[in-house]
C-alpha cells in the first residue's frame, strides 16, 4: 500500500482518465480505486487521498460519488491530507464549471485539511461555486473544451500535491 489513495468516480471515462494520468505522475507511489467498488476498509489508512470526480448536469456530483460520499464522510479524516479535481464543460455549463468538487469540499473540508487549491486564472467560465477567493477548492479539469492544457494542468497540480504530500 502506497500512502495515496486516489479515488474517483466516473461516468463517461474522462474522470477515470484523469484519475489514471495523475496515477501515473505520482510514479508508482498512489493506488487507484473506482468508488463504486472500493469499501472503507480499503481505503481508511491512507493519511492523503485525492478525489476525482465528473461533474454532471448543473453542478452535480457525480452519480458514484453520491453513493459513496455519505460512506466517506464517515471516515476519520483528521490529520489527513486530501486534494480534489473536477472534470466540467466550462462553455456547455460557464455558469456552474467543475462545481461539483464544491459539493466534496462542503462536505469534508471542517474535517481535515484540503490541499491542491488552484487559481482561476488560464480557465474560460463564467461562475463557479467552486472558486473562493480566486482560486479553485481543487483542480478543475475540461476535456470537452480545453483538453491541451489537460497534461500542463495535471503536471503542474501534482508537483504542488508532491510538496504537500509530506
Amino acid at each position: 500500500m502506497n500512502k495515496i489513495a486516489i479515488l474517483y468516480g466516473s461516468s463517461g471515462g474522462n474522470a477515470e482518465s484523469v484519475a489514471r494520468q495523475v496515477q501515473d505522475l505520482f510514479e508508482g507511489e498512489a493506488d487507484l480505486y473506482n468508488v463504486r467498488e472500493v469499501t472503507l476498509d480499503e481505503i481508511r489508512d491512507y493519511p492523503y487521498y485525492i478525489i476525482g470526480t465528473s461533474t454532471t448536469g448543473i453542478g452535480d456530483l457525480q452519480d458514484d460519488w453520491e453513493g459513496f460520499l455519505p460512506s466517506f464522510i464517515r471516515l476519520d479524516l483528521s490529520g489527513k491530507k486530501v486534494a480534489i479535481f473536477a472534470l466540467g464543460d466550462s462553455a456547455s455549463y460557464s455558469s456552474s464549471f467543475a462545481e461539483s468538487m464544491k459539493v466534496v469540499y462542503d462536505e469534508i473540508a471542517d474535517r481535515t485539511t484540503i490541499v491542491g487549491q488552484m487559481p482561476d486564472e488560464g480557465y474560460t467560465y463564467d461562475d463557479s461555486m467552486a472558486v473562493i477567493d480566486g482560486m479553485f477548492v481543487g483542480l478543475p479539469i475540461d476535456e470537452d473544451n480545453e483538453y491541451d492544457m489537460t497534461e500542463e494542468r495535471l503536471t503542474a497540480w501534482v508537483e504542488k500535491l508532491k510538496a504537500e504530500f509530506v
